[in-house]
């Protein structure tokens, strides 16, 4: 292929239908059949990124290797596929109106009027088409935030409309709907995928592909009525029901030719299938574990979306360890030495969750001394890591004043501490250590068993650090330093080699896993939880 394919996902009816579900599922069967690819999102809202939301606004933030906090759509795109997106790959209606002004304050538009048409349409359109500028990609998966009828949406659908005109057959139409299911009717209604799809249509844009969202099985009668009132080929009206798992997704879409259809819009013949062998061999082997795990995840933040790169990656772990994980949150504010055994008796195993301020740190502090205490295998990622470091200070150096700087400025032993460059920052987003570093991996240690080598790439997101003049102290006292930056010398990973595993990272390797490449940390804390 030499000319770069352009599919354009949009949504409707209702929001958390799974656009990036699909996005990822076409992504990974287009992989399958050896096209090259990228996905990439476009976000109404107005923040520059999603770095400042709260997880309870917009769900987990996933950062990409470059160091740009992104949607979480991100990471399954990502999960799916195996590639590696950058801050190209997420544009919001924050940058593209950043880019904008900043070019109107240039003088760049020559004394003109500057309006969303045709100025923040083209530059959506170009933010649009800049990955396939250099020729690496076969198709180009570019998903649009939000639902048809949101006017913050507007723009986007608009310079769609005028990429469609102007790309001809190189550019095609998926549009996710719902078909809800009435209970007091018994009945299936196509009425609002119809609605949705006239409200495209209104905007010019002509869906070439539906897929409709549905809890229970549709007829083929319904599929076809759905297609012939939006003005859309029978065989190219495909339905996303309910699954056990999100990853079933890519095969019940090959088994209805969602990639054919595609294809053949391009005017692609097919005349092989996708190579799906690894995929089916992960979902065999999910759906064959007999094993459960108990998992704690100990966090102030009591929404599913906000770990679920941690959910997913423990999924994956555990499948590849032959078992199922069930996962149980935990909110960290209740939780005091009074009732800690309460929550954690009955785990195998407990992860310390990341976060940013005060609330419910004590409650995190609680839980590790219990984890360190009874030997109960433990992972503690960025925020948790630090919790391991303070408790490990107050119950075993006998600093009781411990802590971060960030949770109490005027503790006595700030054992996690603002980097000297971070202390002057005073913009909040966009501005902590972000992206991938480098890591150097004690020969022995837990980590280096987990990953088998001695240099490791993993992403942060993160403005404390370890206080590295306390970690002679630590060390001395039996929690080890075992990761260490090259290039900073700042603390990365620490251990207490006398539990069996108790491991606090910096960094998110929850970031890194995916379906056919899980993380080697997420491995080594399953297969320590089931070693009994």
């Amino acid at each position: 292929m030499n000319q770069t394919k352009y599919i354009f996902v949009t949504g409707g009816v209702a929001s958390s239908l799974g656009k990036g579900i699909i996005s990822a599922s076409i992504g990974r069967l287009l992989l399958a059949r050896g096209y090259k690819i990228t996905i990439q999102k476009f976000d109404p809202y107005i923040n520059i990124d999603p770095g400042t939301l709260n997880p309870y606004e917009h769900g987990e933030c996933y950062v990409t290797a470059d160091g740009c906090e992104t949607d979480l759509d991100l990471g399954h795109y990502e999960r799916f596929t195996d590639i590696r997106t950058t801050s190209a790959n997420n544009i919001t209606t924050g940058k593209i109106y950043q880019s904008v002004i900043q070019r109107e304050r240039e003088g760049g538009y020559l004394g003109r009027t500057v309006q969303v048409v045709p100025n923040i349409t083209d530059e959506i359109k170009r933010r649009m088409l800049q990955l396939g500028t250099a020729g690496e990609y076969d198709f180009i998966i570019t998903e649009i935030g939000g639902t048809v009828g949101d006017i913050e949406g507007l723009p986007f659908l608009e310079a769609v409309r005028q990429l469609k005109w102007e790309l001809g057959h190189d550019a095609v139409c998926v549009h996710l709907t719902y078909v809800p299911y009435i209970a007091a009717a018994g009945e299936l209604k196509t009425k609002p995928s119809q609605h949705s799809v006239k409200e495209l249509q209104g905007l010019g844009l002509q869906p070439d592909v539906l897929v409709l969202r549905a809890e229970r099985e549709l007829g083929r009668g319904m599929l076809e009525k759905v297609g012939h009132f939006c003005n859309v080929e029978k065989d190219c009206v495909i339905q996303s029901i309910d699954l056990p798992t999100i990853y079933e997704v890519p095969i019940r879409m090959a088994e209805q030719n969602l990639d054919v259809v595609i294809l053949r819009k391009f005017g692609i013949k097919c005349d092989t299938t996708p190579d799906l062998d690894d995929w089916r061999d992960f979902i065999s082997r999910r759906e064959h574990a007999r094993k459960e795990i108990n998992i704690a995840l100990v966090g102030k933040y009591d929404l599913q979306d906000a770990y679920k790169s941690i959910l997913e990656c423990l999924s994956q772990a555990a499948t590849y360890n032959d078992c199922r994980v069930k996962t149980h949150f935990i909110q960290s504010e209740g939780l005091l030495r009074s009732n800690i055994a309460e929550y954690l008796s009955g785990m195998d195993g407990v992860v310390i969750c990341p976060g940013f301020g005060q609330r419910g740190t004590e409650g995190k502090i609680v839980a590790a001394e219990y984890c360190r205490t009874h030997d109960i295998p433990t992972l503690g990622i960025c925020l948790g890591m630090q919790i391991m470091v303070i408790e490990f200070a107050r119950n075993v150096l006998g600093w009781k004043n411990a802590n971060s700087s960030e949770m109490d400025p005027s503790a006595s032993y700030h054992v996690i501490d603002l980097m000297k460059e971070q202390k002057s920052v005073t913009l909040m987003g966009g501005s902590m250590r972000l992206g991938a570093y480098s890591c150097e991996l004690s020969v022995g240690s837990k980590a280096y068993d987990a990953y088998g080598r001695t240099n490791i790439q993993e992403r942060h997101r993160h403005r404390y650090e370890f206080s590295s003049p306390y970690r002679p102290q630590f060390e001395q006292a039996g929690m080890s330093c075992t990761g260490i930056n090259p290039d900073s010398g700042l603390v990365e990973i620490v251990e207490v080699p006398a539990c069996r595993w108790y491991v606090g990272v910096q960094f998110h390797p929850e970031y890194t896993g995916t379906v056919l490449n899980p993380n080697p940390l997420f491995m080594a804390f399953v297969k320590n939880v089931i070693a009994e």
